[in-house]
């Protein structure tokens, strides 16, 4: 075994048989926020459970292969594994995090301006396809690719080692600070990023385009257009016309009932 340094977790600590436990813990903790997610939209709106497992599992796909990735990385230097673990973790969850919403919105604006109906993020068609999610899930994995591909030139960029030489020194033990680097700090943050990612990327309930017989997307704005145009076209018009006229026509008959009567008697 590699000799462990005098702060920090060893070279391997991290696919160790307690690293591995801990990372299996933090996967179950992190998907339960979007469990607690799916319990707190609005009974209305709430997804199916195979709508919600289609948009999950993207981001447990995405999540899986950055976790690996960072695993994989770290335990290439021979010094501190945990704390550059920390550092690709913390990159993730902000340059990481900005990346991801870029690529999300460029994506989506292809897939729309192209008209693939199907690889519009939480659209899976009724009932709902599996090549649909297939296609959504590589383009998010190419997504995360793209991310983690950026965060790992940025840190060749000098001056980290410093930054991982003071980041974890303080804690002398090496599983606590392996707890603190791969189950406090990544439960709290992934918790936030799943919650938001999944905001992104699932079906908008107020928003959502819906597909017409010819396939094309309506708007929610062409749809008040043309609720607009129905209520003010000729038909109505000429029926409010009619139900005037009759309204009307009871009322004289009413005041007809109600004038009195005169006998002239001689």
């Amino acid at each position: 075994a590699a000799p462990r340094p005098a702060h920090g977790c060893g070279s391997g600590a991290l696919l160790g048989r307690f690293g591995v436990l801990l990372q299996a813990l933090l996967a179950v903790c992190a998907f339960s926020t979007l469990m607690l997610k799916r319990f707190k939209e609005p009974k209305e709106e709430r997804r199916p459970w195979r709508i919600w497992f289609y948009d999950t599992s993207k981001q447990a796909i995405g999540a899986l292969f950055i976790h690996f990735a960072n695993v994989f990385l770290s335990d290439l230097t021979e010094e501190d594994p945990c704390s550059l673990y920390l550092i690709n973790f913390i990159l993730d969850a902000t340059l990481g995090m900005l990346l991801i919403w870029l690529g999300v919105k460029v994506i989506s604006w292809i897939v729309q301006h192209k008209k693939y109906t199907y690889l519009v993020f939480g659209e899976y068609g009724d009932p709902p396809q599996a090549a649909a999610w297939i296609g959504q899930c590589i383009l998010y994995l190419l997504i995360m690719v793209f991310e983690k591909t950026v965060i790992s030139l940025v840190l060749l960029i000098p001056g980290w080692t410093k930054l991982q030489q003071i980041l974890l020194g303080y804690i002398p033990n090496p599983q606590l600070e392996l707890v603190l680097v791969m189950l406090i700090v990544p439960f709290i943050v992934n918790a936030i990023m799943f919650w938001v990612v999944d905001s992104l990327i699932m079906r908008k309930y107020k928003q959502k385009d819906t597909l017409d017989i010819n396939g094309s997307i309506e708007t929610p704005r062409a749809r008040r257009i043309e609720e607009s145009q129905v209520l003010l076209s000729p038909d109505m018009d000429f029926d409010q016309s009619e139900s005037d006229q009759d309204i009307s026509g009871l009322q004289g008959a009413n005041q007809k009932m109600k004038q009195p009567s005169y006998q002239v008697v001689i």
